[in-house]
């Protein structure tokens, strides 16, 4: 099998189907959700966190079981039924339209895995075992939660609006790529590590002054 392909995917605006209405289809709903997706839920029945979403309009929701072609015009489609049968009908109709999927527990059938995230504000790690251990997953998910903390979210947004000051400002290309370099100093990651973002962001700013801004 070749190496899987990482990528980050904009969802936002993007039809997706998930195929099926218990736990961990409203799991997924969520995980969608939050990425601004225009979500739709096929399924006999919802759990009452998938109904909720239903009634207050978040997403689109068609009360019967799937049918073949329902995946039409889908970015990308999740199927976390307990049917086998039905399970395979989604992956051979998603391989006909190409379109993108993810089988829970059915590493065999998904087109992409859903990794275990660590976010920290725009700061995402995502970690896969391409399919063949999720609870590996989860434990370095809980491991990197402990080490990478708040304050790296914080680290990153004032590290892009210092880094578009020095862009916008610096015109020497060898000055604003060592500026650019002086973002992420040892010094700084020993103080970010250490919890201390007060002085991370006193030697950040430094940098910016260096920059003109």
């Amino acid at each position: 099998m070749s190496e899987l392909y990482p990528v980050f995917i904009k969802l936002e605006g993007e039809p997706c189907l998930v195929v099926g209405g218990g736990r961990v289809a409203a799991r997924k709903v969520r995980s969608l959700l939050a990425a601004g997706a225009r979500v739709r839920v096929i399924s006999p029945a919802l759990v009452d966190e998938l109904r909720a979403l239903a009634e207050a309009g978040e997403i689109k929701y068609e009360p019967r079981p799937y049918q073949p072609g329902d995946v039409a015009g889908a970015l990308l489609a999740i199927s976390a039924t307990n049917d086998p049968e039905v399970n395979r009908q989604v992956a051979r109709d998603c391989r006909a339209r190409r379109v993108l999927l993810n089988a829970v527990d059915d590493p065999e059938h998904c087109s992409f895995y859903v990794p275990a995230t660590v976010r920290r504000g725009d700061l995402t790690i995502a970690i896969s075992t391409g399919g063949k251990s999720p609870l590996l997953a989860r434990k370095i998910r809980e491991q990197l939660e402990k080490e990478f903390g708040p304050q790296y979210g914080d680290y990153l947004a004032l590290l892009g609006q210092i880094r578009h000051n020095i862009i916008r400002n610096v015109t020497d290309s060898a000055k604003k790529e060592q500026l650019l370099a002086a973002l992420a100093t040892p010094e700084i990651l020993e103080a970010l590590r250490d919890g201390d973002f007060d002085r991370v962001k006193e030697l950040v700013e430094r940098v910016d002054h260096r920059g003109g801004a």
